[in-house]
């Protein structure tokens, strides 16, 4: 009895059970809250009765793929709060996640084999869903399916191991009630470990650009399969990739527009990627056939910017031996795009307004007028508004320019999408530099999520490739790979858990407000410890908690084993 009532506490007073304390009613207010966001209490059958509708009006893939993106968001919102506002490990994360959805209702989740992860196998986990409410309601609303229907619990739980361990993970449900099974069964492991996850991973994406309909995807050649796409194997939609609601509503956007000959100028800092968003504006719009001509008009001399944009004859300049054509030109019947517009000086800006409206541009020292039919495709990271109020940027032209304005938000705005591109350049820079690369720690994941990116998605690629060169062979990625290249990183206070474990405030969203925190730190700094003195307490106690096992006492402390083994030198010397 006594030891029953001991269990009973403990399950009362563990993180799981004490998630379910996190959901606040509020019907003063309006409002029923998760962590402090915002939730909302909906009928199962109204939501069942919306899937019919949307798998009625736009078809049984498209359908999938809104509600299994819509689980993966979910699975990313619930992972970053659990692990802001939960002090634990990875395990345990993984632990809660299960929790939380049950929590919300979906489905009760029982194990087969545990998720696991660590440094020395991959992750894995096979599960048993029950009383799966998506299986429920789409044999009420729709029958019986001829394929799994969980599909937003499956983007759930993609999500969540995604976002917490940084690595692409994909969950396929092998069994369904919806077909007839007495029990959903999902399989979880890293994408790459699939020998089929194509169609699964296409699911998760924002828009497939090959079904878009326009007449020249069928004469093309710039159809791609959903595989390269996801890979990052293909050269044209290699670094598009992402699935954020940012990401995704840039997509929107680019697919609105690429049908049409409407002027594009995108807008956003310097590595958002605006001239890769280009290169697809044009690969799915109907100029693909034609020719895509770039121009960074920061980098041409003031005094060479005509003749490069609109071409120049012969004897026009002392060593003008030649007539050549500009990129106006050299871009006829396809797309020009002119990076970094608002560096072009003013003497320059009237000509390029005159040759968008009328179609037509004269060469340097030429007296006769040629007609060019391009569509033009503008990027700047500069606010043209404000160059415009200064008198730096001509009005007439902006307003040529800002016809469809397209915005892409900063990496900072889409963590989201870090670990898909982590993943691609890490695919990427394996096969260029000839490394196997197992892995990234969790430190390191926690970094790269946690960095502010002022270089965005080119600053990520560069320090995976960084990362790459760094780390041995058929070994791991961690912190010191990554940041080595003057990046400033947040301070980070690390403390010990009950449990024994080091923690770090990447995992906490606010600790410099958490009071036993600070006199647990105001303690230690208050003893005249070293540095090194508490590493080695650290490691010490590890190792007594973990009984001597080498491999345990490092998983407790976040660390490699290779690097707890050089930390147990360094105590010892």
């Amino acid at each position: 009895m006594a030891k029953n009532r001991q269990k009973n506490k403990e399950e009362k007073t563990s993180p799981a059970a004490d998630l379910a304390s996190n959901v606040k009613f509020a019907p003063d207010t309006g409002h029923i809250l998760l962590f402090d966001q915002r939730m909302l209490l909906m009928h199962g059958f109204s939501v069942g009765e919306m899937r019919r509708e949307l798998i009625a009006s736009i078809g049984l893939d498209k359908a999938r793929s809104v509600f299994t993106r819509l689980g993966y968001q979910q699975g990313i919102e619930d992972c970053k709060r659990i692990r802001s506002q939960i002090n634990e490990d990875v395990d345990m994360s993984l632990s809660l996640g299960v929790r939380l959805r049950e929590i919300e209702g979906f489905v009760k989740i029982n194990p087969l084999i545990k998720m696991s992860y660590s440094e020395d196998k991959p992750f894995y986990g096979d599960y048993l869903w029950s009383s799966s409410w998506e299986a429920e309601a789409h044999l009420t609303h729709v029958g019986l399916s001829g394929e799994p229907a969980c599909w937003m619990m499956a983007g759930y739980a993609s999500g969540f191991c995604t976002s917490l361990l940084g690595i692409p993970i994909l969950w396929r449900e092998i069994e369904c009630v919806a077909m007839g099974h007495h029990q959903c069964r999902v399989v979880g492991k890293p994408a790459d470990m699939w020998d089929d996850a194509d169609r699964d991973l296409s699911f998760m994406k924002i828009e497939d650009f090959v079904d878009t309909p326009l007449k020249a995807s069928s004469k093309s050649g710039v159809r791609h399969s959903r595989a390269a796409v996801e890979t990052g194997k293909d050269n044209t939609f290699g670094e598009l990739i992402g699935a954020s609601a940012g990401f995704n509503a840039v997509v929107q956007l680019l697919k609105k527009v690429a049908p049409t000959e409407a002027t594009v100028l995108f807008l956003g800092e310097s590595g958002v990627g605006k001239e890769r968003f280009s290169k697809t504006l044009h690969s799915i719009g109907p100029r693909a056939e034609a020719p895509f001509v770039s121009i960074n008009c920061a980098a041409i001399p003031h005094d060479l910017v005509e003749a490069e944009l609109f071409g120049l004859e012969k004897g026009a300049f002392t060593n003008a031996m030649h007539s050549r054509p500009g990129r106006f030109e050299r871009a006829n019947g396809g797309t020009l795009f002119l990076d970094e517009i608002g560096s072009l000086p003013l003497s320059a800006q009237g000509k390029l307004l005159r040759a968008l409206q009328e179609q037509e541009i004269e060469r340097v020292g030429d007296v006769r007028s040629r007609q060019v039919d391009v569509r033009v495709v503008a990027a700047t990271n500069q606010d043209l508004r404000t160059d415009v109020a200064e008198g730096r940027f001509r009005a007439d032209l902006f307003y040529r320019l800002n016809v469809f304005p397209i915005e892409i938000p900063p990496l900072r705005e889409r963590r989201e999408d870090i670990p898909l591109l982590l993943n691609v350049f890490l695919e990427r820079y394996c096969r260029k530099i000839g490394k196997k690369i197992t892995g990234i720690s969790t430190k390191a994941f926690d970094a790269l999520w946690s960095y502010h990116w002022p270089g965005n998605v080119r600053e990520l690629e560069n320090m995976v490739e960084r990362a790459v060169i760094m780390a041995d062979d058929d070994g791991r990625i961690d912190i010191h790979h990554l940041f080595h290249g003057g990046e400033t990183l947040g301070s980070q206070l690390f403390s010990v858990s009950p449990v024994g474990r080091l923690v770090t405030d990447l995992h906490k969203s606010d600790t410099s407000t958490n009071p036993k925190l600070q006199s647990l730190l105001d303690t230690i700094l208050g003893q005249e410890y070293s540095f090194e003195q508490l590493e080695s307490l650290l490691v010490d106690r590890a190792l007594e908690i973990s009984k001597g096992n080498q491999s345990e006492a490092a998983r407790i402390l976040k660390l490699g084993r290779g690097q707890m083994q050089y930390r147990m030198r360094k105590v010892k010397t």
